[in-house]
């Protein structure tokens, strides 16, 4: 005979310490948040007022991600949100018992849904539990990004990939191309890239993907997605690299309002450009830039604040500027390698480094990963050849 006072008190307990659990996470997800890979927030004006860009965390850690964003994107509402659907999947559960047996109600209401809460609390205390001071943003520092950088480059340039191949202009194949230019940002986020949908659509992966757009990018609609799409496409980092470029000194790109930290900021960029600018010309920021704004056209469309056919539309003209100024997915995402340490001494972030581990990582599993686990998606659609002489028939 099912106990359903007891099921139903011990279902009450197990929330209670999700819900305990939650809040413990809530009070830390200021710092929590600073440290997810959202990839390549715009918002900062000044290198200070940078959020998180792209959820750098390996696959293992997709659970974590998926709480740690629920929570800081709005607060104390969505806990409470989350503590009532709690409740109602406890309540669901109880009304099926006279159909189940004690083991299978308890298997029901601490399967699959309380596990992936629970484990994700755990992982979220363990990680917070092994923080440690992150290294000072000093000159050494800075070199040996530079190095990091440079090593991971030629790593990506020794890699495997089929020749590009001319495309005409209603090629197929050109919506697929376009869906893969925000391979990089889905691999790390493990977001689908079958098709336009980066997820399925059921309520926390909405939530998840709320919070990552408007919180990190400072986007709340369809307004400010478009404007910062066509930001992205015109503008971005390729014309901030050039203006870095053609400085004569980082002093000219101050102005009198910014801090302390917003003028070493600067100087770091601007030393950066400084570096790169006889090897790399702005164009080659396309990948960095164009990587971005295609992950937002799709996360635009999964959430419905664009169309499926505005979103082929927007990666159709993404593409044709990726190809223009890119000549092979390698190149691609030395670009995105490139654009992101800029980036990320904007930021004054010291943990750059493993960030471009991080994407590295995700170029090469697109490149020579295996398809049965879900990689290569880059290696099964060759990069289109540049035209000379526009389309052909």
């Amino acid at each position: 005979m099912v106990d359903i006072d007891e099921i139903r008190k011990r279902a009450q307990q197990a929330k209670e310490r999700a819900a305990a659990s939650m809040q413990k996470a809530l009070e830390k997800s200021e710092e929590l948040i600073d440290r997810m890979e959202v990839s390549g927030s715009e918002k900062e004006a000044s290198p200070s007022a940078a959020e998180a860009e792209e959820q750098i965390n390996a696959s293992t850690q997709r659970q974590v991600e998926i709480l740690g964003q629920i929570f800081g994107a709005d607060g104390m509402a969505q806990m409470a949100a989350n503590e009532e659907l709690l409740q109602k999947m406890v309540d669901a559960k109880v009304a099926e018992a006279t159909a189940s047996t004690a083991e299978d109600l308890m298997g029901q209401l601490f399967g699959e849904d309380m596990g992936v809460l629970a484990a994700a609390l755990e992982m979220l205390e363990a990680e917070d539990a092994g923080e440690e001071d992150e290294p000072v943003f000093d000159f050494e520092l800075e070199q040996n990004l530079y190095t990091t950088l440079e090593e991971a480059m030629a790593r990506l340039e020794a890699l495997p990939e089929p020749e590009p191949l001319p495309y005409q202009k209603n090629d197929p194949r050109w919506e697929r191309f376009g869906i893969l230019l925000s391979g990089i940002v889905s691999n790390l986020n493990s977001h689908d890239l079958s098709g336009m949908d980066v997820e399925e659509h059921i309520p926390v992966m909405e939530q998840k993907i709320v919070s990552i757009v408007r919180r990190s990018w400072g986007i709340d609609g369809r307004s400010d997605l478009l404007d910062m799409i066509r930001y992205l496409a015109q503008e971005g980092y390729i014309l901030r690299y050039q203006l870095y470029g053609e400085a004569a000194s980082p002093e000219e790109l101050m102005d009198e309002d910014m801090d302390e930290d917003d003028r070493e900021s600067t100087g770091r960029a601007w030393r950066f450009a400084q570096r790169y600018k006889n090897q790399y010309a702005p164009g080659f920021m396309a990948g960095w830039d164009i990587g971005r704004a295609a992950m937002l056209t799709r996360w635009g469309c999964y959430l419905g604040w664009i169309t499926e056919s505005e979103a082929v539309g927007i990666l159709w003209d993404l593409s044709q500027k990726a190809a223009e100024e890119l000549h092979s997915w390698r190149e691609f995402a030395q670009s995105y390698l490139f654009g992101g340490l800029m980036w990320k001494l904007l930021c004054g972030d010291s943990s750059a480094g493993s960030y471009l581990g991080y994407i590295a990582d995700a170029a090469t599993d697109l490149l020579t990963g295996k398809p049965e686990q879900d990689g290569g998606q880059w290696r099964g659609c060759p990069w289109p050849a540049r035209r000379k002489i526009g389309f052909g028939g």
